[in-house]
């Protein structure tokens, strides 16, 4: 025994012991070989049911019994294994082309698992058949299985191309392959294409093999991951389920690849339940035998679009497809790209026809041997029958023979077995043809080992048979759109929605639905729950998709989408925009802008306190960064107003807190640059300015911080040149109190009201009388004790 220890280190032998269990997992269980695309126990699970007879023109048997042989000849390991790898073979949604013909409970897409192996029956399908054909021609070669008690091919023949058409996937140690199926069309047409052209280009490979075709359908989404995998051997599938919309209705007809159906409407269910997609009100499986169909009933406000879009992406409507096609080359894994499968399947067909025409040649041969014995022994027939008759034994007769009519061991036997039906003439004649043909079929044998092309051109008449027998159409659709990531756009509704900021700096988006219209006089609703020392201090109406331009008073710029800006009640205070575009505590948010679309010809005017305006390109804030740029420059004791976009052609009209107002054309001042200070609008004297807005309607509404206003026609304040003092806007009176705002409004719009204690109230402008600048107005909004009106805000109907 001491002769027979080794002294090892523990860690070169865990090293070994490990490696050594790592390849034979890899090659002897989960990957497949690139030559006929079989793992191995699937492999002999097909050879099996061929030795045993079990072809598609036949009967089933019992799975059990396969299952039996499969483990007693070729797999030594659990038998559920086996019979799992039969059923999959067997699942119509699991291989674009299924080998088994499975008759009994094979499970379903649902999940559902089979019945029992002694429950079920199987046999070989018609395409199987195309992986066995030839393989008695020793056209591969065998081995002795686990016990040597028999022999198992090491490969199969493999006239169909199953690595491609049928994919595969598996868990080895250290690696993983996962290879999707295919159309037999189209990889059938690829592989011609490299037989005709060796040096075919990639891209001609592309125009045969489109993509991958799942037998599950749905619908590819874009290529370009697809065509890194065919070139590098791993890449991505983005697949979507295949549905249509009927009225309120979304109607899904295919799933992607390996999706559990079940599976699929519990999580939809989930996601309606936790209120992660909204919009949905009842879910139903209306498959049959006819098809697959999920019906997604929507609520009569929801946009099926929309619905879809949170969908595909929050649920398995739409999948990715990892593709990484590792395959066993020889006996080694490697990562292989399509042209790389296409070549080794191709040099294997070579190899199995070359063998399949040298086993084809040397059994004529040896027939044409015989029959060139039988032929002279029929010359010769009284002579033969004497010395055989002379004979003492078999083998004296056969020496005989060989001596005195020159034949070789195996004529001289065949002479010896010969009938003596064989000596008629009809006999004689029959012998003669079957030996020309021979004569003729060895020539055309040598004919055609001599000639590579020779073989091409079967290999490729073999696979132009297989489209025609299994060829079909592509289930996968392939669309040109490339979906990387859902947009968080796609998942959101076009809606018109109320921001409202405070004063401390809270934000929340509301649906412009929830104020409703009031009259002149009405004491309107409460828009905003705020603390008591916090009040509105700006709201405004935008789409939701909107970009909200948010100046601080810094004079920084940041970009906040407005379907970020959290959602709330009427009555909730809503979120810290500083905590929404991430600013320091010390920072305020002091102008929010909503812009739809960054262009060139349009202009961002601002308006400060002190009565600076300058004007600037949209274009100049299109590029958003995390920590924002700056928007304008701003004098000491400065703070930014107002905002508002421009054509560049229009009149400007400036208010001041003590009812004054200047009107002029925007013109006058010059488009400058994001980092600019401006020009003076108006001379505030001691004043401050108050608001501002374009003179793109007929009137200039004013409402005091005590609830009076008044409307008053642009045409009453005279065109000027910027920087003058202005003109009465209306006269302030400890009764009607200081200016609190203005807007430029129309007899068709719609204003909103607000205090600083959060009561909103919305009216028609039509409702607001029209008089002269010099005057105090009209009570329009009544307040509580301690209330004053902070704001006001016209609703537009595009949301710009």
């Amino acid at each position: 025994m001491e002769q027979k220890i080794i002294p090892a280190l523990i860690e070169e032998e865990m090293k070994d012991s490990y490696l050594d269990y790592s390849m034979s997992v890899i090659v002897g269980r989960a990957l497949p070989d690139v030559k006929d695309g079989l793992k191995p126990v699937h492999r002999r699970i097909l050879y099996a049911m061929h030795k045993v007879g079990l072809d598609h023109s036949g009967k089933f048997v019992k799975s059990a019994r396969v299952v039996g042989d499969v483990l007693g000849k070729y797999h030594p390991h659990g038998d559920q294994s086996v019979y799992d790898a039969l059923v999959r073979m067997a699942q119509s949604w699991a291989l674009r082309y299924p080998l088994v013909w499975g008759q009994g409970n094979f499970g379903s897409v649902d999940g559902d698992p089979p019945a029992a192996m002694r429950y079920t029956e199987s046999k070989l399908k018609k395409v199987a058949s195309e992986l066995l054909v030839d393989i008695e021609k020793n056209t591969v070669d065998f081995v002795p299985n686990f016990d040597g008690s028999t022999k198992e091919p090491v490969v199969l023949p493999g006239k169909l191309p199953n690595l491609l058409v049928n994919g595969s996937s598996g868990i080895a140690v250290g690696m993983a392959t996962n290879i999707p199926p295919h159309n037999v069309n189209e990889v059938c047409d690829a592989a011609i294409a490299l037989i005709d052209n060796p040096e075919a280009s990639f891209e001609d490979l592309m125009n045969c093999v489109k993509g991958p075709d799942f037998p599950t359908g749905g619908t590819l989404c874009g290529t370009t991951g697809v065509k890194l995998a065919y070139k590098n051997g791993k890449g991505k599938a983005v697949i979507r389920s295949k549905s249509n919309v009927e009225g309120n209705k979304i109607i899904v007809t295919e799933i992607p690849y390996q999706v559990n159906k079940s599976l699929l409407l519990e999580n939809i269910a989930r996601l309606v339940r936790d209120k992660v997609v909204e919009g949905i009100s009842d879910l139903r499986d209306e498959s049959d035998r006819k098809g697959m169909r999920i019906v997604i009933t929507l609520k009569k406000d929801a946009t099926p679009e929309v619905i879809l879009n949170q969908l595909y992406k929050h649920s398995n409507l739409q999948t990715s497809f990892g593709i990484n096609v590792i395959a066993l080359v020889d006996g080694e894994p490697k990562q292989l790209s399509l042209r790389d499968c296409l070549e080794c399947y191709l040099k294997h067909r070579f190899e199995v026809v070359t063998r399949r025409c040298k086993f084809e040649l040397e059994k004529a041969e040896k027939r044409a041997h015989i029959l060139e014995g039988l032929k002279i022994a029929l010359s010769n027939i009284d002579a033969i029958v004497k010395l055989i008759k002379a004979s003492k034994s078999v083998e004296e007769a056969r020496n005989g023979l060989m001596s005195n009519f020159e034949l070789s061991e195996v004529q001289s036997q065949a002479i010896l077995e010969m009938k003596l039906s064989k000596l008629t003439s009809l006999e004689t004649d029959k012998i003669n043809e079957e030996y020309d043909s021979l004569l003729k079929l060895i020539k055309e044998l040598k004919e055609i080992l001599g000639d590579p092309n020779r073989i091409n051109q079967i290999i490729k008449d073999q696979l132009l048979d297989l489209k025609t027998v299994y060829g079909d159409e592509r289930r996968t659709i392939i669309s040109g759109e490339e979906v990387e990531e859902i947009d968080m756009e796609d998942l959101i509704d076009e809606e018109e929605v109320v921001i409202t900021l405070t004063n401390a700096g809270y934000v929340k988006r509301v649906p412009l639905d929830t104020y409703r219209a009031q009259r002149r006089g009405g004491k309107g609703l409460v828009g905003t729950g705020t603390r008591d020392e916090d009040f509105v201090t700006d709201l405004f109406i935008c789409n939701s998709h909107s970009y909200l331009l948010c100046f601080t008073d810094t004079g920084i710029v940041h970009w906040l989408k407005g379907y970020n800006v959290p959602e709330g009640s009427r009555y909730s205070k809503g979120a810290a925009i500083v905590n929404l575009l991430k600013l320091s505590r010390s920072n305020k948010v002091t102008a929010v802008i909503p812009v739809r679309e960054f262009v060139q010809d349009k202009y961002l005017v601002l308006v400060t306190k002190k009565g600076v305006v300058k004007k600037t390109s949209l274009a100049a804030y299109s590029k958003p960064r995390q920590g924002g740029v700056k928007g304008v420059e701003l004098r000491e004791g400065d703070a930014l107003v107002s905002a508002f976009i421009t054509d560049g052609d229009q009149e400007i009209v400036i208010a001041t807190r003590d009812g004054r107002a200047v009107r002029f054309n925007e013109k006058d001042v010059r488009s400058v640059g994001r980092n600019s200070i401006g020009v003076r609008g108006i001379n505030i004297k001691k004043s401050e300015v108050i608001g501002a807005g374009l003179a793109t309607d007929k009137y200039v509404l004013t409402i005091t911080d005590k609830g009076y206003g008044k409307r008053t026609k642009v045409s009453d304040y005279r065109l000027i040149n910027r920087g003058g003092s202005g003109v009465i806007n209306i006269k302030c009176t400890p009764k009607n109190g200081k200016v609190a705002g203005i807007m430029i409004v129309g007899d068709e719009d719609e204003l909103m009201f607000i205090t600083k204690k959060g009561v909103v109230i919305r009216t028609p402008v039509k409702g607001i009388s029209v008089i002269g600048r010099n005057t105090q107005g009209l009570r329009l909004m009544r307040l509580s004790e301690g209330d004053e009106v902070v704001s006001v805000a016209r609703i537009i109907s595009n949301g710009d």
